[in-house]
């Protein structure tokens, strides 16, 4: 990531106009109900709040001017006016087409034309969203502890499930023991076995599902690393991570269910988690992948008959 995503992100600078509406997607869950409605005001119509005082704002949204004072803080700026100058950089780029504005949900009889592109804009967006927030710091912890782990767990239930399968299936195609359980009677019981050199991780887009959350608190308990993968950094699932991987939170809607958008974001952390370790573990890694690739070759050659 680049030094100036870094300083975004991390509150060493105010975000960057481009990354305004970023910031707004992936902090608004989080917020207060009021807090929401002055951030989905912003991203609705930078161009209209960019002429708005904090008081106009206030009224606009019918929050305080203290609300509006707090959300901007939230979302990285020392105060309202340094808000302002963003959507008013943020109105410009998407009147000059260097940045798209945001696509309206899908709809029932939309073409299968508009579908397809309103699905891969919002793929796009959720990636680089997720790209952008991303903490390397936290990344590379998490990578570390993998490389050297004598064995992995990972929880998720439902469409998480599915990414902790994909994440364990790359790890053990390098050599390591990783596991994927989407029982949570068989995670828990597992995460017991769990010690100091061991790694433990939850999939949850909430970040408040009991079933990932309670074999990671068994885990944490046992002394082993943990690292949570979840959309909600705030979320039940903090308390019991050692390394917090953000994904963005993606909008949902009636077509689109979040199970769908927050697939997209977790496969990302995913390829990257697998990446680093096999980039820190290549003497070994390399070997084994190309094993994995000729055994899955023969598998699939059609023998011949004699």
């Amino acid at each position: 990531m680049s030094n100036q995503l870094k300083e975004i992100f991390t509150g060493d600078a105010p975000p960057a106009p481009a990354a305004l509406a970023a910031k707004v997607r992936t902090l608004g869950p989080s917020m207060t109900r009021s807090m929401q409605r002055v951030a989905e005001a912003v991203a609705g119509d930078p161009a209209g709040c960019a002429a708005l005082t904090v008081t106009g704002l206030a009224e606009l949204t019918g929050t305080s001017e203290a609300t509006v004072v707090r959300t901007a803080r939230l979302l990285g700026y020392p105060g309202y006016r340094d808000l302002r100058l963003a959507l008013a950089g943020l109105a410009a780029q998407q009147q000059s087409g260097r940045a798209p504005a945001v696509t309206a949900d899908i709809a029932v009889d939309d073409p299968i034309a508009d579908v397809v592109a309103k699905l891969a804009y919002d793929e796009q967006q959720t990636l680089a969203d997720t790209a952008a927030g991303l903490d390397t710091h936290q990344l590379g912890a998490a990578v570390g502890a993998l490389s050297g782990a004598r064995r992995i767990d990972i929880y998720g239930v439902g469409a998480s499930s599915l990414v902790g399968q994909d994440l364990a299936q790359k790890l053990l195609r390098i050599g390591l023991i990783a596991h994927s359980f989407n029982d949570p009677h068989l995670a828990v019981t597992n995460a017991v076995q769990l010690r100091a050199k061991d790694v433990a991780i939850a999939i949850t887009h909430s970040g408040s599902t009991v079933d990932a959350i309670e074999p990671l608190r068994v885990a944490f308990e046992h002394g082993a690393t943990t690292v949570a993968i979840t959309g909600r950094p705030s979320g039940p699932v903090s308390q019991y991570a050692d390394h917090i991987l953000t994904t963005s939170t993606a909008r949902e809607s009636e077509l689109r269910p979040a199970a769908m958008s927050s697939r997209t974001s977790q496969l990302l952390v995913v390829d990257c988690l697998f990446v680093g370790v096999a980039q820190r573990t290549y003497e070994t890694a390399a070997p084994a992948l190309s094993a994995s690739y000729e055994a899955l070759a023969h598998r699939h050659t059609p023998r011949t008959s004699r």
